[in-house]
């Protein structure tokens, strides 16, 4: 016979298993929760609407269906993708090495910066009236304003980030007899290179934000595009719905191919605490 305490013990080992799965089950389903929560919202309110108007999900599904059999999904994705693209690697090869510079140089820094503080706070969107009259309608008007609206946080990024290298780095760098332009681009731009992957990281957002306001007025191409043409032919609010979700999805997978970035070996010191 076993002794009560021995048996008691194995039957607790016995549910230790079925919890640990347990456990890591919810742990795999809980970033899905809140989107589940959503979509029954979100059926139930389609449901007991009176217009008709407002899709439900599955509503949604079909219509994204119906613009990959007819070819539009990717030609809009393509678009809006050539467009991101363009904009925002010109202003990161502009303003990530003049932001360092005028990091760097002060004297530099102390004479734009005052512009830049000025041109910051102005909307990208503001700008859409001056590229339609200076580049006409199409890719080349987007493209600025995508640029616009990277290049300025990345200077002031990459500024403050000069700024905020340890003075310890700069002494050890001069010691070893390093010239300045040496020391910038050995010293100083890996130590500022966790704050800018957090300023590329932003940046690529607004310009993904910027993107698709652009192509509701400045293009007829583009997932801006199809949200504004699916509106104005026909109430399909299906296919409106549609581009939302699509813009979700893609601004999704872009900040997340940007933060594996931030996994670098040689960066992870910089994001601990």
């Amino acid at each position: 016979r076993q002794r009560p305490l021995e048996y008691r013990h194995r039957r607790l080992r016995s549910w230790e298993q079925p919890l640990r799965t347990a456990r890591r089950l919810v742990k795999r389903l809980l970033p899905f929760s809140a989107t589940a929560v959503l979509l029954a919202v979100w059926f139930l309110a389609a449901r007991r609407q009176t217009s008709g108007l407002f899709p439900n999900p599955l509503q949604v599904l079909s219509g994204l269906g119906e613009l990959l059999q007819h070819g539009l999904l990717a030609k809009y994705v393509i678009a809006s993708l050539f467009r991101v693209t363009w904009g925002y690697l010109l202003a990161v090869v502009t303003a990530i090495p003049l932001g360092l510079l005028l990091g760097w140089y002060r004297r530099g820094g102390q004479a734009l910066n005052p512009l830049l503080q000025l041109l910051r706070p102005i909307s990208p969107l503001a700008w859409i009236p001056i590229s339609i009259l200076w580049f006409g309608v199409g890719d080349v008007a987007a493209i600025f304003l995508i640029f616009l609206a990277s290049f300025l946080p990345l200077v002031v990024a990459a500024m403050n980030a000069v700024g905020n290298v340890p003075t310890t780095l700069l002494r050890a760098g001069r010691n070893f007899g390093l010239s300045n332009p040496r020391l910038l681009r050995n010293v100083i731009l890996p130590a500022a290179l966790p704050q800018l992957i957090v300023a590329l990281r932003i940046s690529l957002g607004v310009a993904w934000l910027v993107v698709v306001a652009a192509e509701m007025i400045a293009v007829n191409s583009g997932l801006g595009f199809l949200i504004v043409d699916a509106r104005n032919a026909g109430n399909r609010y299906d296919l409106v719905v549609a581009g939302m979700v699509m813009i979700g999805l893609i601004g999704l997978v872009l900040d997340s191919g940007i933060r594996q970035l931030e996994k670098m070996k040689a960066l992870r010191w910089g994001y601990g605490s």
